[in-house]
């Protein structure tokens, strides 16, 4: 799935009780005739399945993620975890062009690493801040400027997963941070 990013989002979205169409859209941001892709293309490789449920009101059509995308789902996420440590440790290091050239060669995965949590937002900023380069440059203005954290993405799990996690890197990273005890 490295060649679709989309792909990582609309399964945590799912997994997340994103389960109707105009749901996945509206908490992904993703237009309809890409999720119609997306979808159709996850249904194809077996990693979702649209089932039927009867109700009060008549039949309910959900998707679901199949065994084979729930696995699909860890194993990416993984991936992104473990490529955002990478990210971190070269910001550490104080590479700039290093850096750089990190974040060009995994432009396509950063807004997946921002909707799933992997990513921490504040040391993102300071590592673009580091870099002399804007924010918007990786991530699209629907994740930056979206309403992520009042909708209800967060409200399907009980609480917000935007707001990333510190991953274990307290430290504040490289350079001189004004003397404050930065720890992300």
């Amino acid at each position: 799935m490295e060649q679709e990013p989309n792909d990582v989002i609309v399964l945590s979205a799912i997994s997340r009780s994103a389960k109707k169409f105009d749901k996945i859209a509206k908490v992904t941001k993703i237009s309809s005739n890409e999720l119609n892709d997306t979808l159709q293309r996850l249904e194809n490789r077996t990693l979702i399945v649209l089932t039927e449920k009867k109700g009060l009101f008549g039949t309910k059509k959900e998707l679901n993620l199949t065994e084979k995308g729930s696995k699909e789902l860890e194993e990416r996420k993984f991936e992104l975890e473990k490529n955002w440590n990478n990210m971190v440790t070269i910001w550490k290091s104080g590479d700039k062009q290093k850096l750089q050239q990190h974040m060009d060669n995994n432009r396509s995965v950063i807004p997946s690493m921002m909707f799933l949590g992997i990513m921490d937002i504040m040391m993102f900023s300071t590592m673009m801040g580091f870099m002399d380069v804007a924010m918007s440059s990786f991530i699209p203005d629907t994740q930056m400027y979206g309403d992520a954290h009042s909708s209800d993405a967060g409200q399907d799990t009980g609480s917000s997963d935007y707001s990333g996690g510190d991953m274990g890197h307290g430290d504040g990273g490289p350079g001189n941070m004004g003397g404050f005890d930065v720890n992300f």
